[in-house]
């Protein structure tokens, strides 16, 4: 069995997290260093306290000149009181000559550091942890009665260190309690936002193929998420105008296999009403064989559109000679063109980069629309011209010409100018024409002019071969 993968987290989860541990991060760092800050101030000043009172006992020592003098001091000292602070003097044989009372007991002589100066801002104290207490140790001699004398103070930080705990303690509640503030903090600003997400989310389950009017002002929204809201806006407007096409592409397509598919069964039932001489039955036979075909021609240009569209296979771009080209093209219209009266002519030179089969099928229904719309002793002139870049067919025609408002869908399927060319041709002649030429990465443009002709140029690149794809009768 497979194990089911994990769902992605989500981005509010993600940014709560980030957020929360940066804040984390950015908290243990500052209160961190003012511990350390703090803990350095108290030790120094507690050494610095230290040095003062080592200084103070020397002092004192030099004054009373007489260690012993010194003891009876200490006793009377600390008598009955909670020492701060434990003085020990031992002469140069080693023996104790003054100490603070019960300080034999607790710190032995022998747990002090040795004396190394007689400079107490020299001092490096020597921390001693007891069962209870810690000390703080450091020694210096003196010299006294001609003899070098051993002076050891220990300092009691006991409270200091219950005080440092204390401290720790509080700016571990505060860390947890900045955490906790940090998190609910990128909650509420997540949340907030996230919230024109959200508002887009509402709008995009209102869309529906009655609702692709539905649109996302940008106005208001954040600057980052502007440009989101634009480019949704956009993709509404072009599924819009695609579903509109659409719609009318199907009513367009049911209209035009609806009427000779009419035409078929209307002659057969008329055919069937009575009985039929053989001429009569073979002109029914004729009549549905030509509608048989105008459906074919219909279905080959449809799947000639959808397969350009799918992009099934690469183009056989060959360089040829064009002028060749449409002087052949031109040469097969040519009996057409004398029955209803109007000439074709070839101009220019040059050479095209594309798949013959498929230049010659654009050009030929481009001359096959012109000849259709040219009325009796006008003119199809087919030019051609090429630089390194690429290579023009222009075919001009002095016919009726179109209107300027229909000029941007006449590429488009079944799309006619009107109702008396609704009876000439299917209408995909252009669209297969703009097909062919988006397959070789070129273009197609028309100009045209009420009662003064069409022109239409279609311009095929030179050198690599463009990424579409298509094999010709697949």
């Amino acid at each position: 069995m497979f194990s089911k993968p994990a769902e992605p987290r989500s981005i509010a989860s993600q940014l709560v997290i980030l957020f929360t541990l940066a804040a984390a991060f950015l908290l243990c760092c500052g209160l961190g260093v003012l511990y350390w800050i703090f803990v350095r101030h108290a030790f120094e000043e507690d050494n610095a306290v230290l040095a003062d009172k080592i200084s103070a006992l020397r002092a004192d020592f030099n004054k009373a000149g007489d260690p012993k003098g010194l003891n009876e001091e200490l006793k009377i000292l600390h008598a009955g009181e909670r020492a701060a602070y434990w003085i020990r003097v031992i002469d140069p044989q080693g023996a104790t000559v003054a100490e603070t009372p019960g300080m034999s007991f607790l710190l032995p002589a022998a747990v002090f550091p040795k004396p190394e100066s007689q400079n107490p801002s020299a001092l490096k104290p020597k921390d001693y942890r007891t069962s209870d207490k810690l000390f703080s140790l450091a020694a210096t001699v003196e010299e006294a009665g001609g003899q070098l004398c051993t002076i050891q103070v220990a300092q009691d930080r006991s409270g200091d260190e219950e005080f440092m705990k204390e401290f720790g303690s509080l700016l571990v509640v505060v860390l947890a309690l900045g955490i906790l503030a940090s998190t609910v903090i990128a909650l509420t600003v997540t949340r907030k936002g996230l919230r024109p997400i959200t508002e887009m989310t509402r709008s995009l389950k209102r869309i529906g193929p009655k609702r692709l009017h539905e649109r996302i002002p940008p106005e208001g929204w954040p600057r980052e998420l502007r440009p989101l809201a634009i480019a949704f806006d956009e993709m509404l407007d072009r599924l819009e105008d695609s579903f509109t096409r659409l719609s009318q592409f199907s009513a367009d397509l049911a209209h035009e296999l609806r009427t000779p598919i009419a035409n078929i069964r209307g002659e057969g039932e008329v055919a069937l009403t009575r009985t039929r001489t053989p001429d009569e039955y073979r002109q029914v036979i004729e009549s549905s064989v030509g509608e048989c075909e105008r459906l074919s021609a219909i279905v080959d240009n449809l799947l000639f559109l959808a397969r350009a569209e799918a992009a099934e296979g690469h183009i056989q771009r060959t360089l040829f000679n064009g002028r060749a080209a449409v002087e052949k093209i031109a040469a097969f219209y040519e009996p057409l063109a004398e029955e209803h009266h109007t000439a074709i002519a070839c101009s220019g030179e040059g050479e095209v980069q594309a798949d013959p089969m498929l230049f010659g099928r654009a050009v030929s229904n481009l001359v096959e629309n012109a000849l259709r719309f040219t009325p009796p002793g006008g003119t199809i002139q087919i030019s051609i011209a090429s630089d390194a870049a690429h290579s023009e067919i222009t075919v001009k025609d002095t016919g009726c010409g179109i209107a300027a408002e229909h000029l941007p869908r006449v590429f488009d399927r079944f799309y006619r100018v009107d109702s008396s060319r609704s009876a000439q041709g299917s209408g995909l002649g252009l669209a297969l024409v703009k097909s062919i030429m988006e397959l070789h990465g070129g273009s197609a443009v028309v100009e045209s002019e009420v009662d003064r002709g069409t022109v239409v140029t279609l311009t095929f690149p030179k050198g690599a071969a463009p990424n579409s794809r298509f094999i010709p009768g697949t």
